[in-house]
């Protein structure tokens, strides 16, 4: 967008003063991201090249909005090593401090000389909103200590953050006032534990003072310290994770007794995960058979209950069986005892149940008790026969 030079001359000719000038020179600063397609720029390569002045800001008129016309910019740098929820928190706080807030993060580099300090600052170094440091590698160990990732490790893992709009490099350690003027810093964000340095108890004690300094909240059981406490504490865990995954023992600075140890321990914890799977197996196997063996005897059951009762119904007392005997048994009574005649039989002078003789049978059981009778009896066999004929 063009603005117009110092000392333009107005509508009525008359030249303006420097100053009115500069008033209405246009802020030309970086806006934040609104898209998250890309990672957030290096400061070198998008740098703030505003004319406009920045008017210095209060804290209580950056939280209503103002100024309209551009961001406000906030800085926040530290180490970031191991990059975790901590970190991203913080970030977000200084992101979030304002309506209207361009973040940008320094980092610290490593230290070729041979200072290491013996305590661990907290590790959360610094924020700003709109602007964000992370120290490089040389004042990183010479303050801090041997860090895991490189700087340029470090620098990427912040680039791919949501909440930062841009990364500087190589940021100091002490804030200076050409550093606050050159990335036309209006704030710093950062916890409000001291950070001593060479000749001051407080690093920030100038921001401070300058009514610059915005404290942010720690996120407690969270720290890069914290992660490798745990490392180096399971140390032998990891070594042998990593063995297992195809390192080299010289890759993990593991001494030959080591490795062999290491080597022996993973192959005794493979017996034992297969020991505990084949006791599992046989629990479930166990399992299996208890519940089948319970159907089973649930069913035997059932079925007993059914013969017994089927059995009883055919044997028992009123069952069947007996009652088919009976009438079985009668049937076969009725066919070996005699028929008996009916009472209306058409024979002549015979007794309904006597049965006709032959006439050369003699009838033993009654006699001829006089010879009247025997000549009645043989004139009625006569008189048979010829009924017959």
């Amino acid at each position: 967008m063009p603005v117009r030079a110092a000392g333009a001359e107005s509508g009525r000719g008359i030249p303006k003063s420097p100053s009115e000038a500069m008033e209405e020179l246009e802020h030309t600063c970086p806006q934040p991201r609104l898209t998250l397609t890309a990672p957030a720029p290096f400061a070198d390569e998008t740098s703030c090249q505003c004319q406009a002045p920045h008017e210095k800001l209060t804290i209580a008129q950056a939280r209503l909005g103002t100024p309209v016309d551009r961001p406000v910019r906030v800085y926040a740098d530290g180490i970031f090593d191991l990059f975790h929820a901590g970190h991203a928190r913080a970030l977000m706080q200084a992101k979030t401090l304002f309506p209207n807030s361009y973040l940008l993060v320094g980092g610290l580099r490593y230290s070729s000389q041979k200072h290491f300090t013996a305590t661990f600052i907290q590790l959360l170094k610094c924020f700003t909103v709109n602007m964000s440091a992370t120290f490089s590698d040389d004042l990183t160990h010479k303050f801090k200590g041997f860090t895991v990732m490189n700087e340029t490790e470090r620098y990427e893992a912040l680039r791919h953050c949501r909440y930062v709009d841009e990364v500087i490099r190589d940021a100091p350690w002490t804030l200076t006032p050409e550093f606050l003027e050159k990335h036309k810093i209006d704030f710093v964000a950062h916890d409000d534990i001291p950070y001593s340095s060479a000749g001051s108890d407080d690093v920030y004690k100038h921001i401070k003072e300058a009514g610059m300094f915005v404290p942010t909240q720690r996120t407690e059981g969270i720290s890069t310290s914290d992660i490798i406490t745990r490392i180096v504490r399971d140390y032998d865990v990891y070594a042998r994770r990593n063995l297992q995954r195809g390192y080299t023992a010289k890759e993990l600075n593991v001494s030959f007794i080591n490795e062999k140890k290491y080597r022996f321990q993973n192959q005794v914890d493979k017996m034992k995960e297969k020991v505990k799977n084949v006791e599992e197996k046989s629990k479930e196997f166990v399992y299996k058979v208890e519940e089948k063996s319970h159907d089973l005897i649930q069913k035997w059951e059932e079925k007993s209950r059914e013969f017994i009762g089927n059995f009883l119904e055919l044997f028992g007392p009123d069952g069947a069986w007996k009652q088919m005997f009976q009438e079985r048994s009668g049937r076969m009574l009725q066919a070996f005892s005699p028929r008996q005649s009916p009472n209306s039989s058409p024979t002549r002078g015979r007794s309904p149940s006597r049965s006709p003789s032959p006439p050369w049978v003699i009838n033993k059981t009654s006699p001829p008790s006089s010879p009247k009778a025997a000549s009645a009896s043989l004139s009625s066999m006569s008189e048979g026969d010829e009924d017959e004929k």
